[in-house]
């Protein structure tokens, strides 16, 4: 059972990502190649819940070479929503149970060359429980955590590390985004290393469209964990990925 269902998986993805994927990312890593990393990745990490049903992964991050997320990252949202039908699909076929909805995050790795990639995976529960973990590993502390925030656009996340990022539509920004209401140079996040944690804050560019943090308009303004952020047409969120 487990081949056939595996090359039914093949055939659906690489109809998905015909056409358009195929010829922007030839040569480089392909969309069919991520796919089927997140399906083995699925098959690896499945738990035996009961006879015919097991708990799979549901929240993943593939990192990418700077050459290869470069291509990829302009499709991010069309690739992440041509992939999630497809990995639904497959855990229904192999009778896969998902603890809360599925999240595909690309993230930049500078130490891969191009057209290698890595994918890691955990499942994250989807409800908020407040009362203390009784097992499992022993809490982070906040400044760890606040080490490892990252700045997460349509699906990917980008780490938010000394000194920080330019945003912008041009080319020098250092996080770029394809939003005709953003500017060429719209905003910067700065980040410092204070006490083993970082402070961030973000800066307006004298933009064209303005900055919104949380709803509200700033020209400066110190972020953190779940920060909302607002540029152009672009919603940025910023937090400590599960399991970081």
């Amino acid at each position: 059972m487990g081949v056939g269902v595996f090359d039914r998986f093949e055939r659906r993805i690489e109809g998905a990502v015909n056409g358009v994927f195929a010829r922007a990312f030839k040569g480089d890593v392909q969309p069919v190649e991520i796919a089927a990393r997140l399906q083995r990745e699925l098959d690896a990490e499945a738990k035996l819940l009961s006879r015919d049903r097991r708990l799979v992964p549901n929240e993943f991050v593939v990192r990418l070479s700077r050459h290869d997320y470069d291509r990829l990252a302009p499709y991010g949202k069309t690739l992440m929503n041509e992939l999630l039908p497809e990995l639904k699909q497959h855990a229904q076929d192999m009778g896969y149970v998902f603890n809360g909805p599925i999240m595909i995050h690309l993230e930049l790795d500078d130490t891969l060359p191009t057209g290698r990639f890595s994918v890691s995976s955990s499942a994250v529960d989807a409800r908020t429980d407040p009362a203390p973990r009784t097992a499992g590993p022993a809490a982070v502390p906040v400044s760890q955590l606040r080490s490892r925030m990252v700045l997460e656009v349509n699906g990917m996340r980008h780490p938010l590390k000394p000194p920080g990022l330019v945003i912008g539509r041009g080319t020098d920004a250092d996080l770029r985004i394809n939003d005709p209401g953003i500017s060429r140079r719209h905003a910067e996040i700065q980040v410092t290393n204070r006490g083993g944690g970082l402070d961030l804050e973000i800066i307006d560019l004298g933009s064209t469209n303005g900055v919104l943090v949380d709803g509200r308009r700033v020209q400066r303004a110190a972020i953190g964990e779940g920060s909302r952020i607002e540029i152009g047409n672009t919603r940025m969120l910023v937090h400590t990925p599960a399991g970081a």
